[in-house]
């Protein structure tokens, strides 16, 4: 009976011994997962995920529509009709590349973050130049008390050419300073390029210094929140070497200016303007992320 007891015994541990090794083989394999299973945070495409960042620096060619100019002031309240402008690009030169010297050229700056997959929030500036043409006669509507530039006024227009009447431009510059929502679209992936489509708009202010001289008064020139602006655009961005950008942008945007400052006091003589303006523009630009992948 001993005997048998004993056996028993030894059976039940032997049983229990083979229970408790298959459950513990059960519970390794559970834990330890094959190494082709592990999920890897792979680097996102450039311009493509949220938590990217890219900033760029470039240079514009514009382009505005003529506008009515409307100045106000003592002793005047008169507009001039249709008036045309064009930029004044700089020479290109070194003075491109000199980081001195950046503020004499029209540029551009940009940094975006990526607040969602392939959607970005921009922060830009915008400088143009706008300077008014100076050989051209206009129509003229309103009055001026001072006899002498009233006497300026033929037949209802004004010749703008001998610069005593007016020199009127924004070189320093015309700076829109603007937040933008662009949408990314990848067009083309290889190993170390891709092409990029954006769109988007923009809203901003304009925080010109306007150079003005009218009526012989002393130039006024000062910056100074002058009005409004907003845009739309789309660019085309070559990344290479997975961070490097080539960036190529279109834009096209409505202006309304009104309170540009003519006098170099504190009075309040002023000019309000609107007009349609383009650009187009070109530099080149770095892109990286603020989350790690592997």
């Amino acid at each position: 009976m001993k005997k048998l007891l004993v056996v028993g015994l030894m059976m039940s541990g032997l049983a229990f011994g083979q229970v408790k090794k298959d459950t513990l083989e059960k519970e390794y394999k559970l834990e330890i997962a094959p190494a082709d299973q592990v999920e890897k945070k792979q680097k996102p495409n450039p311009l493509s995920k949220k938590g990217q960042v890219f900033v760029f620096y470039g240079w514009n060619r514009g382009a505005f529509s003529n506008s009515d100019i409307h100045f106000t002031g003592n002793g005047y309240d008169f507009q001039l009709n249709n008036v045309s402008a064009q930029d004044r690009p700089t020479k290109f030169g070194i003075v491109y590349f000199d980081p001195s010297w950046f503020t004499v050229t029209q540029y551009n700056f940009r940094i975006g973050y990526f607040i969602k997959d392939n959607l970005a929030l921009v922060l830009g500036i915008d400088h143009m130049k706008y300077v008014m043409d100076q050989n051209q006669t206009v129509n003229f509507k309103g009055h001026i008390s001072d006899p002498e530039y009233a006497a300026m006024v033929q037949n209802g227009q004004v010749n703008l050419a001998d610069e005593k009447f007016l020199t009127f431009e924004h070189t320093d510059g015309l700076n829109y300073e603007n937040l933008g929502l662009e949408k990314y679209k990848n067009l083309i992936h290889k190993k170390n390029i891709d092409l990029v489509w954006s769109y988007g708009a923009g809203i901003g202010f304009m925080f010109p210094k306007s150079n003005v001289k009218l009526f012989g008064n002393e130039r006024s020139d000062r910056f100074h929140v002058a009005g409004m602006g907003t845009d739309i655009r789309s660019s085309l961005n070559l990344v290479f070497w997975k961070n490097w950008m080539l960036r190529v942008e279109g834009k096209a945007g409505y202006i309304n200016m009104w309170d540009i400052k003519t006098t170099l006091n504190n009075k309040p003589d002023k000019a309000r303007q609107d007009f349609v303006f383009g650009q187009v523009l070109a530099g080149i630009g770095y892109t990286f992320n603020t989350k790690k992948y592997k």
